[in-house]
């Protein structure tokens, strides 16, 4: 007896399908890349924190070179420790504020994608 077509059932197979996000689920990156308020919000976040850490190695830096100009015209025989100062004394903090900067800011940057990556 032959089956009716409607009758006749078929078994499609294939990898399983992965479930989708649940409604009223946002990616912050979207929200980033289509500029709304939250999207803003984060970069804004972003940006804040880089201003802080910039803002911060200024005024150490400023701490640092600012109050040379008094010291040497307090001492004004002693050209040859101007140099040293300049020359010696000042590149290792330099160097270290540049490293400390820089960390920090690429700390900021990993927090940040951190905070809008899809897991």
């Amino acid at each position: 007896m032959p089956q009716d077509p409607a009758e006749r059932r078929v078994t499609v197979t294939g990898p399983p399908r992965r479930a989708g996000r649940a409604p009223g689920y946002y990616r912050p990156r979207t929200e980033i890349d289509e500029q709304t308020t939250l999207g803003h919000t984060y970069v804004r976040s972003l940006m804040r924190s880089q201003l802080r850490a910039g803002l911060t190695a200024f005024a150490v830096l400023g701490l640092l070179v600012g109050p040379l100009p008094l010291l040497f015209a307090v001492m004004p025989a002693a050209r040859r420790l101007e140099w040293a100062v300049l020359g010696f004394g000042l590149y290792a903090p330099l160097v270290l504020l540049a490293r400390w900067y820089v960390r920090r800011a690429e700390r900021n940057e990993r927090d940040f994608v951190r905070l809008v990556e899809d897991r």
